[in-house]
């Protein structure tokens, strides 16, 4: 009988334990010294590698990946980052200095114009452009990283890190790592002795490093009432008549935006007015807006979850614990992840924005030249085809009495109709399918597929897309919200009447809105001033927002 050769089933566990090993010339516990990052690095990372590398929305790993950009490309190379945001200079300097050849991310606005121009150079090769979940489940699938890089406030000695109020992605990209024997480094801004509470446990953590200066955190979710302007009002007005009174909808996500901060901001007045809180807009999947407060302040919101938080938010956040999830000492518990599944299944609303939207309802923030990705909002802008349960919002979508019909969720694009520098938003074809070709796509980045909008809704008035029998009637109801845009052009009077008349669209008058009084002074808050005056002086607000 032929002897059975043995097999070894702990090739990446040991590959680990070598890597590791290499590294005691560094040292000898778990916290690598700060000036010795890069040569850590340089020993823990392999040519080739997947290198994970946390920097979403508002945290970045910053120290990691500036340390990662200084390394000898004679060492690394070829290095497969994933990436849910690319977002500083150095994420793309990996490529530009050849440490790294293959990127896989989901959203790059502030890079978007760079990372276009090194695709086309040849500096980089696109894997594909994710959403957030997807990026997410992916690299428990077919992207399982060799090595995590990620950000946490505090760290104890036996590895354990608290995140902060910003826990965001990184259990997420962490378990990835960890239990697929790959390699976790932690950069945190202090070591301490106790913690105020443990968000990762440190049996998950191989290494700590305290950084030079505090991880990058981005105030993204910020939008100061100064900037809102009438038509924005006038919008939020129609949202808040036409659709969240219209559908009673109850749990919603909003997206980043002024559009969505007016909505926010008239729920106190305009709302009020309509006799609406306790019926609409109780429970949320958001980061703590500060625009939100006044809504919190008085009373309509019962729920919040965040993907992450926001800065200067912090205290308001401690101080309201009835509203917002949150640990034994007060701080914010976030879960990028988590959040992202309660906006995808669990609300029954989605309100976002986009550059372009063509004459059927498709979208996407990818136009020519601008490679900026979309982040989480395909994973709440459509119809989870997985939902069983129902609410009156999600019912109210059902257009016939088939016994077998579902309901749908409200998929809500809120635009002007056109945007700074005089570009219409509606175009007869997306900039996304030119992007397709120049980049070797095998898809158009759509960000958000027409047969998922419910509504659409401009100064113009709003499209109930749900109801259009054929395409035709969809582009017709398009047609009659897109102003002097060339899909606007195409719209007939005759038509439009008709539409009004059947509700596929309804402009303000048709929903009792007279458009002058779509004012600025129907905002709970105008200024930052008077957010920090709602909260208690709670709020907090970055420099660069104080006005006073």
């Amino acid at each position: 009988m032929q002897a059975i050769k043995k097999h070894s089933w702990k090739k990446r566990l040991e590959a680990k334990e070598k890597r590791i090993e290499k590294l005691k010339d560094i040292t000898s516990s778990r916290i690598i010294p700060t000036n010795k990052i890069v040569q850590a690095l340089e020993t823990l990372i392999q040519p080739g590698d997947r290198v994970v590398l946390e920097g979403n929305n508002q945290k970045q790993a910053s120290f990691l990946s500036a340390a990662l950009a200084k390394a000898d490309p004679e060492k690394l190379y070829d290095l497969h980052m994933i990436m849910s945001s690319i977002s500083r200079p150095e994420h793309l300097d990996l490529f530009e200095y050849g440490i790294a050849r293959k990127v896989d991310f989901s959203y790059a606005g502030p890079q978007s114009l760079r990372i276009a121009q090194m695709l086309e150079d040849g500096k980089l090769t696109m894997g594909e452009i994710h959403t957030y979940v997807e990026l997410y489940g992916r690299l428990f699938i077919d992207l399982i990283p060799s090595v995590a890089l990620v950000a946490a406030d505090k760290a104890d000695a036996a590895g354990n890190l608290y995140t902060g109020p910003n826990t965001e992605e990184t259990p997420t990209l962490v378990e990835a790592a960890a239990f697929r024997d790959g390699i976790v480094i932690a950069q945190v801004n202090e070591l301490a002795d106790e913690l105020p509470r443990v968000d990762i446990p440190g049996s998950w953590i191989d290494y700590v490093v305290v950084a030079d200066k505090p991880y990058q955190l981005e105030p993204l979710f910020t939008r100061d009432p100064r900037h809102i302007t009438d038509i924005q009002v006038l919008q939020a007005m129609m949202i808040i008549r036409g659709i969240y009174e219209k559908h009673q909808v109850k749990s919603l996500n909003h997206g980043i935006g002024y559009n969505t901060a007016a909505i926010e901001l008239l729920l106190p007045t305009y709302g009020e007015q309509l006799g609406l809180k306790g019926k609409i807009c109780k429970h949320w999947a958001l980061n703590p807006h500060p625009t939100l407060i006044p809504a919190i302040e008085s009373g309509w919101v019962e729920s919040v979850h965040c993907f992450g938080g926001e800065v200067g938010m912090e205290k308001y956040v401690a101080s309201r614990r009835d509203v917002f999830f949150t640990g034994r000492d007060g701080s914010l518990r976030s879960n990028r992840t988590l959040c992202q599944l309660a906006g995808q299944y669990a609300v029954d609303l989605f309100v976002g924005s986009s550059l372009q939207i063509d004459a059927y309802g498709n979208s996407s923030t990818v136009t020519r030249g601008r490679l900026a990705g979309f982040g989480g909002a395909p994973n709440m802008g459509h119809d989870p085809g997985g939902r069983r349960h129902s609410s009156e919002a999600w019912l109210d979508m059902k257009t016939n009495n088939d016994p077998l019909a579902r309901g749908k969720k409200l998929v809500v694009q809120v635009v002007e109709t056109f945007q700074n520098g005089n570009k219409p938003v509606f175009v007869e074809s997306l900039d996304a399918l030119d992007v397709k070709n120049d980049a070797n796509l095998a898809t158009a980045p759509v960000m958000i597929y027409g047969e998922d909008v419910t509504h659409i809704v401009t100064e113009e008035g709003i499209a109930y897309l749900y109801k259009a029998n054929s395409m035709e009637e969809r582009r017709q109801a398009i047609a009659a919200i897109a102003g002097v845009s060339p899909i606007g052009l195409e719209h007939d009077v005759r038509k439009t009447d008709k539409l009004r008349r059947e509700g596929l669209i309804a402009l303000p008058e048709d929903l009792g809105i007279r458009r002058t009084d779509a004012k600025r002074s129907l905002l709970a808050a105008k200024n930052v001033e008077e957010l920090v005056e709602w909260s208690d002086g709670l709020y907090e607000p970055p420099a660069k927002f104080r006005s006073w």
